[in-house]
């Protein structure tokens, strides 16, 4: 009798771990992910869970993530991803949402996780910038993480 509850104890623990290891869940979606460890790519830096600044690349069914919007664009430029035939999202501040990358409006004067001060917006702000002027600033290297431009940027 001792061994079959041995036994009954092992088989319980067994089928256990192998159903609490299995993960059916298999979405796409960019906040699916916020449980996970996300490490991005450019930097190799973990993402906050606050996704603030984050951005999102879906590029032949992989997803990349991003600690900064400026990460996501010199990745993509050193890896040769046309991001017009990607999906390419980023986190809204003024909606806490995932939205387009072509339809949000950037600052460029804010602190961000890398310093380059570009941050989304859905609705429209005061002095925002559309996708492909921060694009054509972030690869001239026109960012608060440049000092010169910093300066100029805050008026200093």
């Amino acid at each position: 009798m001792r061994w079959f509850k041995y036994i009954a104890t092992i088989f319980s623990f067994t089928l256990l771990t192998l159903f609490s290891g299995c993960n059916t869940s298999d979405t796409t979606s960019p906040k699916a992910h916020v449980g996970d460890k996300r490490v991005c790519p450019q930097c190799n830096m973990e993402l906050s869970k606050s996704n603030v600044d984050t951005a999102v690349i879906e590029d032949d069914g992989k997803l990349y993530y991003f600690d900064d919007i400026g990460c996501m664009i010199l990745w993509s430029s050193e890896n040769k991803i046309n991001l017009k035939e990607s999906k390419v999202e980023v986190y809204s501040k003024d909606t806490a949402k995932y939205i387009d990358s072509y339809s949000a409006n950037y600052t460029f004067n804010e602190k961000t996780p890398m310093s380059y001060g570009f941050r989304a917006y859905e609705k429209t702000k005061e002095n925002s910038i559309d996708f492909n002027e921060l694009r054509v600033r972030m690869l001239r290297g026109e960012n608060m993480a440049n000092p010169k431009i910093r300066k100029q940027i805050l008026g200093l």
